[in-house]
């Protein structure tokens, strides 16, 4: 499968104005499917690219990058979303680069400078 550039929209802000416990920013991103249907109708190799995407970003939310991640399940089509913690504009973007998925779904991503974590989810 051809892996397309990944379109990252994510700009950086003043690190003064965030919350982030490795001194950073959080991230909103947003995929799109290839397809309405594709969570319904997965060909074997979109499968297995999706397989390994799940276990990337997991490996993420281990080490305390990826904060919550997943489909949504929208009747006009299901999307991803998760948000992300990183240091600035070049790790997110790096971290789409090695997505398994890229190329499959489209990425659109935004700063959240001024994210407010519940007390449980604090460092």
């Amino acid at each position: 499968m051809r892996r397309a550039p990944s379109r990252v929209l994510c700009s950086c802000v003043n690190r003064s104005t965030l919350t982030a416990k490795r001194n950073g920013m959080y991230c909103f991103v947003k995929t799109h499917n290839p397809r309405p249907t594709f969570h319904f109708d997965m060909t074997p190799e979109e499968r297995s690219i999706m397989e390994k995407h799940v276990a990337y970003w997991s490996d993420k939310a281990e080490k305390g990058i990826a904060i919550v991640f997943g489909p949504v399940m929208d009747p006009a089509g299901v999307y991803g979303v998760g948000i992300y913690q990183v240091k600035d504009e070049q790790e997110m973007q790096e971290l789409i680069d090695g997505d398994p998925a890229l190329g499959l779904l489209e990425y659109n991503v935004f700063p959240m400078p001024r994210a407010v974590i519940g007390k449980d989810f604090r460092p």
